[in-house]
C-alpha cells in the first residue's frame, strides 16, 4: 500500500509541475481604448507603468489600441482593463470610470462629449 501511495504522490507531483511548466511567463494583450490624442497616450501609459506585473505598454493613438505585455503571475487582463478604466478610458467592454472620465482634459474626451469645437486642432 505504501508503494502505491508513493507512486500516486509521484504522479501528482509530475502532473502539477507539468501544468506549471505550461503557464506562460508573459502574455501579450491588446485592448481597444477610447483614447483620442497624445495626452491620452501619456496618461494611459503612465497608468500602466504603475500597474504591478506590467512589463511594457504602448498605446497606438491612430488605432486606439493599447498593447500590454504582463506577467500573469502578478496581474490579469481584467485588472489591466480596470486600471485603464480608472484612468478615464474605455477598455474593451469595460467602460471608463465616470469620475475619472469627467476629470480628463477636453481633448481626451470622446468628440460627442467635448465642451467646445476643436476642429483642426491636432494633438
Amino acid at each position: 500500500m505504501k508503494k502505491f501511495n508513493i507512486i500516486l504522490i509521484f504522479i501528482f507531483v509530475l502532473s502539477v509541475s507539468g501544468i506549471h511548466a505550461q503557464t506562460p511567463k508573459t502574455i501579450d494583450l491588446e485592448i481597444k481604448t477610447s483614447a483620442q490624442c497624445g495626452m491620452c497616450k501619456e496618461t494611459i501609459e503612465k497608468a500602466m507603468a504603475f500597474e504591478k506585473g506590467v512589463i511594457k505598454s504602448e498605446l497606438i493613438v491612430e488605432t486606439k489600441i493599447l498593447k500590454v505585455t504582463f506577467k500573469p503571475s502578478r496581474t490579469s487582463a481584467e485588472a489591466i482593463r480596470k486600471a485603464v478604466s480608472e484612468a478615464g478610458y474605455d477598455a474593451d467592454e469595460v467602460k471608463a470610470d465616470t469620475e475619472a472620465y469627467k476629470n480628463l482634459p477636453d481633448c481626451c474626451k470622446k468628440p460627442e462629449d467635448r465642451q467646445s469645437d476643436h476642429s483642426g486642432h491636432n494633438h
